[in-house]
C-alpha cells in the first residue's frame, strides 16, 4: 500500500446513492445527455481535446482532474494534512489505518473504538473531504446517475487517458487494496460527522465499483472491453441499497467481496 492517497490507491470522493438502477439508450446508468452534469459544471465541449482517449468524456476529465488536486499538485494545505495524518497514524500510515480498522471493526467496541482512534486526524480529515467532494461536485451532480456510471466505468477500466502515464483510470493493484482504504476513511469521516451524510451515499458506490472491479480485473496500461450491461446492473442493484453498517460487515471480507474471487 502506497503511503499517498492518491486516486489510485483511494477513491477519495463521494457521491449520491442511486438505488434506482436504470440502462439508458446512452449506456450504463446514463441520463438524458448533459443531465449528470452538477449545476454550473462544463459542458462536454469545454474539455480540451485529447487525441486517442477512449470512454466518457466527462468521466475522463472527473478521474485526471482527482489526481491533478489529490496527488499530483495537491494544494499546501492538503500536503500538510497528508503530513498530518503521518504524524499521527505513523509513517505507514495506510498500512496502520487498515490494520487498525480490520482489528477493531470485529469488536464489541466499534465503532466507539475506531472513533477514539481517528479523532486525532480531524482536522486533516476536514481538508481531505473538501478536497475530495470539491472536485466531484466540479464534474456531477451528488446523487446523479452519470457519477455512479462515472465510477462503473473507473472500476472496468475502459476509461483511457494518454495523459496519464499510466493511462487507464481505475485501481491500482490486483486485487486493489484501495477500495477498503477509501471505505476506512469514509468510514471515519462518517463517525467524525465530517460530511457524513455525503459519504454515506458514497459507501455503497465504492461498495459496488470493489465488486465490478473484482470481475472485471483491468490493468492501468490497456483499456478494456465493458463487461455486459446486466453484469454491472446486477451488481449495482445488489450494492447500491446497502447502509454502511453493513458494509463494516462487507469490507471485513479482503480482498474481494464474500463469495468472490
Amino acid at each position: 500500500m502506497q503511503n499517498h492517497l492518491g486516486r489510485r490507491q483511494v477513491l477519495r470522493t463521494s457521491v449520491g446513492t442511486a438505488v434506482a438502477v436504470g440502462l439508458g439508450a446512452g449506456g450504463l446508468l446514463a441520463a438524458a445527455p448533459g443531465a449528470s452534469a452538477a449545476v454550473n459544471t462544463p459542458r462536454h465541449d469545454a474539455f480540451p481535446e485529447v487525441p486517442g482517449m477512449l470512454g466518457d468524456r466527462r468521466a475522463n476529465e472527473l478521474w485526471y482532474q482527482f489526481d491533478e488536486v489529490t496527488l499530483y499538485n495537491a494544494s499546501p494545505e492538503l500536503e500538510q494534512a497528508y503530513a498530518d495524518i503521518a504524524t499521527a497514524l505513523g509513517d505507514k500510515w495506510e498500512r496502520a489505518i487498515f490494520d487498525t480498522w480490520m482489528s477493531m471493526a470485529k469488536s464489541s467496541e466499534y465503532p466507539h473504538n475506531f472513533t477514539e482512534y481517528v479523532t486525532p486526524i480531524r482536522g486533516p480529515l476536514q481538508v481531505l473531504s473538501k478536497a475530495q467532494l470539491g472536485v466531484l461536485d466540479t464534474y456531477y451532480r451528488p446523487h446523479s446517475r452519470g457519477l455512479v456510471s462515472a465510477f462503473a466505468d473507473f472500476a472496468q477500466g475502459v476509461l483511457y487517458d494518454p495523459r496519464r502515464e499510466r493511462p487507464v483510470h481505475t485501481m491500482n493493484g490486483n486485487p486493489p487494496p484501495g477500495y477498503h482504504i477509501w471505505f476506512i476513511f469514509m468510514r471515519a469521516m462518517t463517525l467524525l460527522g465530517i460530511d457524513r451524510h455525503r459519504w454515506e451515499c458514497i459507501a455503497p458506490i465504492n461498495a459496488m465499483a470493489w465488486a465490478v472491479q473484482t470481475i472485471a480485473k483491468p490493468d492501468q496500461w490497456n483499456v478494456k472491453e465493458p463487461l455486459p450491461r446486466a453484469t454491472v446492473a446486477r451488481e449495482a442493484a445488489k450494492w447500491l441499497p446497502r447502509g454502511i453498517t453493513r458494509l463494516d460487515r462487507d469490507f471485513q471480507s479482503y480482498p474481494y467481496p464474500e463469495g468472490m474471487s
